[in-house]
């Protein structure tokens, strides 16, 4: 009866010894069904590893900028957060390829070349110091202000958020005549509140979430940048679980991420109808100032790869990917004619 006891206890102690909780932050607001997904998910790993593996998600922005977020994940408070790309462009530049302004014209566009490049920033990422599990759209960011802005010369001179260490975008913007402006997620209602910003690039379900959409009486609905956002994991906290329950959390959140990618699109779109119906304007922006555009951010671009911010041949290897699509595109319409 002793020795029984004895295993007994060694199995309990055995148990208590792999448990793990994986503290994530994220500026996702409580009571949003994003944050309501996050923990089903974190209910279903707990269910499924016994107990083992417990998520703690720190909603709101409670746990400061992105910036700080990191800093917690260094020294161990933290395991994780849910982050956009420019949040670790110091430690994976290469991150920022999906964001450049004016690279894709559509949805269809970024998924096909997603489908091509996802893992390979995925790769990156763990060989940073991440564990990811997946992508999710987050829909086109498109120009918000409380001026129109038609054409580039509505551009010139006014002040524009650019994320914390997305030097991609702060160069983009200069390469406007545009006055970039750097402040974390958590501070750009007060930004546009206080006027210290003049525009913003967001996607609309991002605007509606972050309650940007108060601030602002404009959008300019060109595809600037294509946004997505991920969980990321630090590797190190990651391995201390067992491999049998890293599986476990790896399948259940790469079904989330994946639910998360479908789901947002369609929800982006019900963004936008629900913007213009707050009484928010929708103003063209003039087609062949589009090209204009496009061609000097492209332009930009180059020259930061060049210079080594980001990969250069994995960029040219994404264009690769669009000019592919638009070309089989362009078939397939001659087609149908």
């Amino acid at each position: 009866m002793k020795r029984i006891l004895i295993i007994l206890l060694a199995l309990t102690l055995g148990s208590v010894a792999n448990a793990a909780t994986l503290k994530i932050a994220t500026v996702t607001p409580e009571g949003s069904q994003w944050m309501k997904d996050m923990r089903e998910s974190a209910r279903e790993i707990k269910e499924r590893t016994d107990g083992r593996v417990q998520i703690k998600y720190y909603g709101g922005g409670v746990m400061g900028n992105d910036t700080k977020v990191l800093g917690k994940i260094r020294i161990g408070a933290l395991q994780g957060g849910a982050f956009t790309p420019a949040a670790l462009a110091d430690i994976y530049p290469d991150l920022n390829i999906y964001g450049m302004p004016l690279v894709f014209d559509s949805e269809e566009e970024a998924a096909y070349v997603r489908e091509r490049l996802d893992s390979k920033l995925q790769e990156g990422l763990e060989a940073a110091g991440f564990v990811n599990f997946g992508f999710a759209a987050g829909g086109f960011a498109i120009v918000m202000s409380n001026t129109p802005v038609k054409s580039l010369d509505d551009l010139k001179g006014k002040r524009v958020w650019v994320p914390e260490g997305d030097s991609i975008s702060y160069a983009s913007m200069e390469a406007l005549s545009l006055a970039p402006v750097t402040l974390p997620l958590t501070d750009v209602l007060t930004g546009l509140q206080t006027g210290l910003i003049d525009i913003v690039a967001m996607s609309p379900i991002g605007a509606l979430v972050l309650q940007w959409h108060t601030k602002i009486r404009y959008v300019t609905e060109i595809p600037l940048v294509y946004t997505v956002g991920f969980m990321a994991i630090d590797k190190r906290a990651f391995k201390k679980l067992s491999e049998a329950d890293q599986q476990v959390v790896r399948e259940v959140m790469k079904a989330t991420y994946e639910n998360f990618d479908r789901v947002n699109l369609e929800d982006n779109h019900e963004a936008r109808d629900a913007l213009l119906n707050t009484g928010i304007e929708s103003v063209p922006f003039d087609a062949e100032e589009v090209a204009r555009l496009r061609e000097r951010l492209l332009d930009s671009n180059r020259r930061l790869g060049a210079d080594g911010a980001f990969d250069l041949a994995l960029y040219d290897e994404m264009l690769g990917y669009v000019e592919e699509f638009r070309a089989a595109d362009s078939e397939a319409l001659a087609e149908s004619q």
